[in-house]
């Protein structure tokens, strides 16, 4: 990933030159990193660790059982937190600029880190495919046989075998040396693949896939008659709208690090550093992505603010007493939630006729 291999690039930056041979001072650049990334990363870490650990607290503690939907959520939270708990080992990484947790936490973090973006980004996919089966194709038999318990435990280990297949390239370059934990590539055409691995699976197939589904989706919901479906329009619509404004210009800062690779396009000092610099925005906008799952995915739905409120309850009675919630009613809603896809298939047969 792109951090591992650019603080690597702050301590060699001294040694660069641009065009007309003068040394690239980027000094400031380092100096700028040592306050800013420790901060936001920080901030990351604590707002999106506590998000994605309700998420996961609430489906262990309420959910029985996983219907697709929640088990693309419960891998979601999981993915986030993987991510999540790296930054912490990056923030101080750049705090002191010297990596002081050997190599083998090394790969590890590197590996979580890969393991947590990746996993993210195939459960989001899939949790989008996972919509469009149901509403699109709620009659297809061959849609319906992912539903079992033990199709939905093959996919979620699929998901996983091929996040952690992506994330392979860069665990086994990852090197810990001179005190820098960093990604060292054998040769530029492997950084030049690392680049365009993360455009296309990182940002153009998951893209692709929502905008496909959901110009599929929301046609559907629209023909529903359901005083609901104006918010679930909506909702589809934030989803991809969010993606796209944080995942952008991480992915544009990305295409002309590959673009400086390959053709040497801003290949002098001062683009260099405009680079270095745009990079740490546009990678903690795109990180703080983690920290709106389980706000756009989970506490939207009236499920999972009803089940936040039981917990909150239960941990705090003084602060939250107030906030009464009919234990039976619940169970009533998880039931009637667990069965929507019926309700969906029979809602769609009614208004075909």
């Amino acid at each position: 990933m792109s951090n591992a291999e650019n603080f690597s690039d702050y301590y060699s930056l001294s040694k660069n030159n641009d065009t007309t041979n003068q040394v690239c001072n980027n000094s400031y650049v380092m100096d700028f990193s040592r306050v800013f990334l420790p901060t936001l990363y920080s901030i990351v870490f604590i707002v999106g660790f506590i998000g994605n650990g309700l998420v996961v607290c609430v489906l262990l503690k309420y959910h029985k059982t996983f219907n697709m939907s929640d088990l693309c959520l419960f891998n979601l939270a999981l993915s986030d937190i993987l991510f999540l708990i790296s930054l912490p080992f990056w923030a101080h990484f750049a705090a002191i600029t010297v990596w002081t947790f050997g190599g083998f936490m090394c790969h590890a973090v590197i590996a979580l880190y890969m393991l947590g973006f990746y996993g993210s980004i195939f459960f989001m996919i899939l949790m989008t495919f996972d919509r469009y089966a149901v509403i699109v194709h709620a009659h297809s038999f061959l849609f319906s046989k992912h539903r079992s318990a033990r199709a939905r435990i093959s996919l979620a280990l699929f998901m996983w075998a091929i996040s952690l297949g992506a994330s392979l390239p860069t665990i086994i370059f990852s090197r810990a040396e001179n005190a820098t934990c960093s990604v060292e590539y054998l040769e530029k055409t492997w950084k030049s693949f690392s680049y365009v691995q993360l455009n296309i699976l990182g940002f153009i197939i998951p893209l692709s896939v929502m905008v496909f589904c959901y110009t599929r989706i929301i046609p559907i919901l629209m023909t529903m008659k359901s005083p609901k479906k104006h918010n679930a329009v909506r909702l589809l619509l934030v989803l991809v709208t969010v993606f796209f404004l944080f995942w952008t210009p991480y992915n544009i800062v990305i295409f002309l690090k590959f673009l400086q690779l390959q053709l040497g396009y801003m290949n002098t000092c001062r683009s260099d550093q405009d680079l270095h610099m745009a990079m740490q925005w546009v990678e903690t906008i795109a990180f703080s992505h983690c920290c709106l799952n389980p706000i756009i995915y989970a506490f939207v739905g009236q499920k999972f603010r009803k089940l936040f409120l039981m917990i909150l309850k239960e941990r705090f009675p003084v602060c939250f007493g107030h906030c009464t919630t009919n234990e039976s009613e619940f169970s009533e809603r998880m039931t009637t939630m667990h069965t929507r896809s019926s309700v969906i298939s029979s809602t769609k047969t009614k208004s075909k006729e």
